[in-house]
Order: structure tokens, then C-alpha cells, then sequence
């Protein structure tokens, strides 16, 4: 059990200590709720922080069922799916533009003029407040594969065994405080869960290091 999300993010520091102050290592949180835990990393391991976005690309016949998924950066498609249910390749270009204008919108309320940091040849600490299905960091690592990042280190405050075992199979490292076998919810091992609003989250990133203003 953690006090709140400032606990956790601390004992995480602590595990992550060899990180510290590694010039080619940087921090990206899922927003909202993993911004609390990647503002103290960056100031505990003195690294740049930054947010990822995601998206999923849901089926024309069935928006719940993800065919791809879409990074300001960068897509991953489901080809097998697309191929054989002849999904029109107008549909998925018009939602990966649709999605990724949406996300650039999202990133400028978060960070303003200031471009994403480049994860190329970098080693990225992706980190949020806990797991439980993984999707979204599934997701966000085959983003990250695919945009060349060097090393992927998953780090969460909890998370049940299962998702810890697919976040091995698909991460370079994965540091997991709490590992449950009674996991039903990451709101049961906090104390303090609030809500992250998005004017909290901005506040967080104002106050944490990241490149200069409009440069990669």
C-alpha cells in the first residue's frame, strides 16, 4: 500500500538509482496519472521528462475493437485484421490524421510550442501510477520500438503478476514495486488516488526539465 502517488514515485526513484543522471536516458509518463510519478523520477534522477500520447484506431464496424494505435510520431497497425476484412486504406488514413491532430491538440495543452523529445538511440523510462490489463503500455512500447528508442524500462508502483510477465516479454526491463496475486484495481494500493486534473498535469511538466522550447 502506498500513502499516495509521491510515495510511490519515490520508492520507484530508489529502484531506478543506477538511472541517475545518465545523459542518454529520459522519462515519459502516461497522462494523466503517471505525471505524478514521472515529475518525481525526473527531479529524483535529474532526467527530462516528457509525455506519451497514444491512441487506439478502432474497426469502422466496431470503434472498441483496436486494429492499430497512433503516437504523435508514429502508427502501428494491425495488418492481419486489415488484409482480411479489406478495411479501406482511406479509412485508416483519414484516422490516423483524425487522431493524430487530436493528440498534437492534447500535447500543446500540455506542453505549449515545445516539440516531444526524440526517444531515438535513447534509453526510455516509460512510467505510470500502476497497470492492469498493460494495454496502454503495450501499446506505447511498440510505439517506441519503432521510433528506434535503444533501451525500454517499464516502471510502475503496482501492477498484477500477469501484466508483469507480458510487460517483460515486450519491455528491455521491467521495475515493479508491488506485484499482487489479489490485484482487482491500482486504486486499492493507494492511500490518496485522486484525479490528475489537466491543469495539475501541466503544472507538473512546467516545474520538470525538458528540452528547449522548439527544439528536438
Amino acid at each position: 500500500m502506498f500513502r499516495d502517488r509521491l510515495e510511490a514515485a519515490l520508492r520507484l526513484a530508489r529502484e531506478l538509482g543506477r538511472y541517475r543522471g545518465a545523459g542518454n536516458a529520459i522519462i515519459l509518463a502516461v497522462p494523466r496519472g503517471g505525471l505524478p510519478i514521472g515529475s518525481v523520477l525526473a527531479r529524483e534522477l535529474d532526467l527530462k521528462l516528457d509525455v506519451i500520447l497514444t491512441k487506439k484506431i478502432g474497426h469502422p464496424a466496431n470503434p472498441e475493437f483496436a486494429i492499430g494505435a497512433v503516437s504523435l510520431t508514429d502508427e502501428v497497425l494491425d495488418r492481419g485484421v486489415i488484409e482480411s476484412e479489406a478495411i479501406p486504406s482511406e479509412y485508416i488514413f483519414s484516422e490516423i490524421e483524425r487522431i493524430r491532430a487530436s493528440l498534437r491538440s492534447r500535447y500543446r495543452m500540455y506542453r505549449g510550442a515545445s516539440n516531444p523529445l526524440s526517444v531515438t538511440g535513447k534509453t526510455v523510462i516509460l512510467t505510470d501510477d500502476g497497470a492492469a490489463t498493460g494495454r496502454t503500455l503495450f501499446v506505447a512500447i511498440d510505439l517506441l520500438r519503432r521510433q528506434a528508442a535503444r533501451k525500454i524500462v517499464v516502471a510502475l508502483p503496482v501492477a498484477p503478476p500477469d501484466t508483469v510477465e507480458l510487460l517483460k516479454k515486450r519491455a528491455d526491463e521491467v521495475v515493479c514495486l508491488d506485484v499482487p496475486d489479489d490485484f482487482m484495481a491500482i486504486g486499492q494500493y493507494y492511500g490518496d488516488f485522486s484525479q490528475i486534473s489537466d491543469e495539475e498535469a501541466v503544472d507538473l511538466l512546467k516545474g520538470a526539465p525538458h528540452d528547449v522550447k522548439g527544439a528536438r
